[in-house]
């Protein structure tokens, strides 16, 4: 009887280990996924690393300004379409049912059907030039566009750098904080061990804080310039970028170029001169209003007050029509005509020597922040060297915490000063290129 109370227990033990095993388990597996589904929204989205090139496909697709003027194209297109049609057939068909009473209350229907036609045969070539001019008007469209896309360019490329340039200075000022840290342990040696005053160690203190400040800041900037790259882009939705690409000039450009033939490939220019054929051709078409239009006219038909018709019914002809007295409209329209023509011709001139004027100022600028940058470089390489010798000649007590101080302080701007110059010699460089008339289809 013993023996099998305790067979019974040894049973019962077991059945409760293996039910405690698996809420254990089952416990471990719930809590586990309860902590992952918290910590899944704290996870912060990895940054897209862009390049420069898909930047340009990009904004090639998505930017509105890009779309809108693509649409201008199209719409231009419409216009010369339109143009074309006034020396093409016009043909029409006609189908009608009329009802008569007469005064002995006698009642008639009337049946017909018709087609008609029309050939322009002379207006004084107005719809001519009317084609000339939609045709200089697409090529306007045409070279807006680009215009356009140099625009475009040139914010895109200097959203990408100041990207670039933020996440440079993300990692100078950090190593800057990291500098001032072991600057300020070094100080506070000297102070415990009597040999540097209160004023040094707050000041190193203080150094150490405004290099934290910057490097919060400098993410800030991250995010901001992340936002107007986003822009650019043509993206409806801020999106984590990281720009992809060095802060590097590939090619210097040093030799002059002869500004005036180089404006005369820009498609500002082009615009321009395409903005002067259309007003002259839409000066010659106000001209011909004073010419007469003839038409070549025939219809044919049928009609009968019974349906379908069966009586045949024809006409060929030839029609004239010319306007004797309008009230001076077409002499307003030439004169209105006349002087469109004469400010885009006044404008075409404005606009070619401001053109050669900018791009002489921007090649002027990309050679300045060239030699810029140069100089940089060799002040960073100056600061480097007295940096490294000024720490060692401190900790020895060679020289005081004042001259070492200010050779620390020189160091970081120059290191600062260095990543500004390589900034603005890209956007130097992307002045020049699209002051040259570049576009998003360009891979400067």
């Amino acid at each position: 009887m013993i023996g099998k109370i305790f067979k019974k227990t040894d049973k019962m033990a077991r059945i409760v280990k293996f039910f405690l095993i698996c809420s254990f388990l089952l416990s471990f597996l719930v809590n586990k996924a309860g902590a992952e589904e918290k910590s899944a929204p704290l996870d912060k989205e990895a940054p897209l690393e862009i390049t420069w090139e898909e930047c340009l496909r990009q904004a090639r697709q998505n930017h509105p300004d890009i779309i809108a003027e693509l649409e201008k194209v199209k719409q231009a297109g419409a216009n010369k379409a339109i143009a074309v049609s006034g020396v093409l057939p016009q043909i029409s068909t006609s189908l009608s049912e009329r009802t008569s009473e007469t005064s002995t209350k006698d009642k008639s229907d009337t049946y017909s059907y018709s087609i008609s036609g029309s050939q322009l045969l002379f207006d004084g070539f107005k719809t001519s030039y009317n084609i000339a001019s939609a045709s200089e008007d697409i090529k306007s469209a045409r070279y807006s566009l680009a215009v356009t896309s140099s625009n475009v360019r040139l914010r895109l490329r200097t959203a990408f750098v100041r990207l670039l340039r933020a996440q440079a200075l993300l990692n100078i000022t950090e190593d800057i904080a990291g500098r001032r840290r072991k600057n300020l342990e070094l100080v506070e040696l000297r102070y415990e061990a009597g040999r540097e005053h209160r004023g040094s160690l707050l000041t190193a203190q203080a150094d150490l804080a405004e290099a934290s400040f910057e490097v919060t800041q400098a993410g800030r900037n991250i995010d901001l310039a992340q936002r107007q790259l986003t822009k650019e882009l043509g993206r409806t939705h801020l999106i984590p970028i990281k720009a992809k690409g060095d802060l590097k000039i590939k090619d210097s450009l040093r030799e002059k170029p002869d500004f005036e033939r180089l404006s005369e490939s820009i498609p500002f220019l082009k615009e321009l001169i395409a903005r002067k054929e259309a007003a002259r051709f839409d000066l010659e078409s106000a001209k011909a209003d004073f010419f007469p239009e003839v038409y070549a006219n025939a219809s044919a038909g049928r009609s009968d007050s019974n349906w379908p018709p069966d009586k045949d019914e024809w006409s060929v002809g030839a029609s004239l029509s010319f306007p004797l007295f309008e009230g001076g409209s077409r002499i307003a329209r030439v004169s209105k005509s006349k002087s469109a023509f004469n400010q885009a011709e006044a404008d075409k001139r404005s606009g070619r020597d401001s053109l050669i004027l900018t791009l002489e100022e921007t090649w002027i600028d990309l050679q300045d922040a060239i030699d810029k940058l140069i100089v940089q470089q060799k002040f960073l390489e100056a600061s480097k060297e007295r940096a490294r010798i000024a720490q060692a000649q401190y900790s020895t007590g060679l020289i005081s915490f004042d001259n070492w101080i200010i050779i620390e302080d020189d160091l970081v701007r120059d290191k600062k000063s260095l990543l500004d110059a390589q900034a603005n010699l890209l956007i130097a460089e992307a002045n020049w290129i699209q002051a040259k008339g570049g576009t998003l289809d360009d891979q400067e």
